[in-house]
């Protein structure tokens, strides 16, 4: 067989992240503890659902696709999340590129913190809107921008932020961001909660509904690859919002819904959210051990939550507790090597490496599960202990 060759200004692209050490390539789990997946309740390995009646779903959900479970469990979400509609996505980069295109025009403005997921970052490039970045978790810049852009009633303004950021594992100050937009009419928010479900709150609610700013927030992004063990994703808020995403989403009208199979398992996942604080509270108490151990051996977070002001709060549940961890080792190859030490010691631990974060910030990043007992994580942060101050 005969294949054409890639032009020549891509394979240069391709050697030139070689040499710089950070070509990425497939690499399976094996059988190493798990410190690595977004797995963070184990609910991936232990969901039980009911078997399917089909195995596709047929067409996109304003044709074929759309069936009377996709209502049932749509209900079902927007009624644990404490808001009128949800609208499923199938997946949670499907769901921010067909919101933010959606929602905004070229008369509109988006400020978004400069740590945002990529799937936000090219949901902005599809939009027609201005666009500025905020330094990270940094509301005094961005108020500076709220200040000094307004659009004197000629378009919107849309924040754009996540509420816990997936290579840091850390959160904004959202109390003062709503308060922020509250004084302002044309300004709104979109959070993306993927990295909360599951983890933050009574039940894992998230970090919105936990501190009751559910009501100030225009649109919610919650995902269900992670915590829930499952796929899809759901865009949270009013009616109108559903009724307009139905219309204008490019990527929920264009795309075959989600397969009986998937409801299923995104329903069994709400299912355990919604029947206690099991999975979630030992999640939370994972957490809670993690930092104190770490904070023991002398190993730094890197995460912006053990900040002086988030020590103090008055909240339950640890709620600024995140299941990501960070542990900061500049330079991609001494992560790399740093990673090595942790796997031949048996445990899954990857390195995160630029250009996914900035250069000087390449990391090992640890997720924690409710599965990961009491002995794991002490001796994978003893043997840590020892590999971060060889490197």
């Amino acid at each position: 067989y005969f294949y054409s060759m890639l032009p020549e200004k891509l394979m240069l692209k391709l050697k030139q992240r070689k040499l710089e050490g950070n070509l990425r390539a497939l690499k399976a789990t094996g059988d190493l503890i798990d410190f690595s997946s977004n797995d963070y309740l184990g609910l991936a390995k232990t969901l039980q659902v009911e078997p399917s009646k089909t195995h596709g779903a047929t067409g996109s959900r304003l044709i074929t696709g759309h069936t009377n479970l996709h209502t049932t469990v749509e209900k079902q979400i927007a009624a644990f999340h404490d808001v009128p509609a949800a609208l499923l996505f199938n997946s949670g980069y499907d769901a921010n590129l067909g919101l933010i295109p959606a929602m905004t025009d070229r008369n509109d403005l988006i400020l978004y913190d400069e740590l945002v997921h990529a799937s936000i970052r090219d949901g902005i490039q599809l939009s027609q809107a201005k666009s500025l970045k905020f330094k990270h978790n940094d509301l005094d810049h961005l108020q500076m921008l709220l200040e000094k852009h307004d659009l004197n009633g000629t378009g919107d303004i849309y924040i754009i932020t996540e509420s816990v950021f997936s290579m840091d594992g850390d959160v904004p100050d959202l109390k003062r961001l709503v308060a922020l937009v509250q004084k302002r009419e044309h300004v709104h928010i979109i959070l993306d909660e993927a990295h909360a479900l599951g983890v933050i709150g009574t039940n894992g609610v998230g970090l919105a509904q936990e501190l009751g700013l559910q009501d100030a927030i225009l649109a919610r992004v919650v995902t269900f690859g992670k915590a829930l063990g499952s796929h899809g994703a759901a865009v949270l808020g009013s009616e109108d919002l559903k009724a307009y995403l139905l219309n204008f989403a490019r990527s929920f009208i264009y795309t075959t819904a989600l397969p009986e199979h998937s409801l299923h398992c995104i329903a069994a996942g709400y299912d355990v959210l919604q029947a206690g604080q099991a999975p979630v509270a030992l999640l939370q108490n994972r957490i809670k051990l993690y930092v104190e151990t770490a904070s023991k051996l002398g190993i730094p977070t890197g995460n912006e939550f053990v900040s002086e002001r988030f020590r103090e709060s008055e909240l339950p549940n640890n709620i600024y507790l995140t299941a990501i961890q960070t542990v900061l080792i500049p330079g991609n190859e001494n992560a790399k090597r740093a990673a090595q030490k942790m796997q031949e010691g048996g445990y899954d631990i990857r390195a995160i490496l630029s250009p996914t974060v900035p250069a000087g910030k390449e990391r090992l990043r640890i997720c924690l599960h409710a599965y990961n007992d009491h002995d794991d994580i002490v001796n994978m942060l003893n043997l840590l202990a020892k590999t971060f101050k060889a490197s």
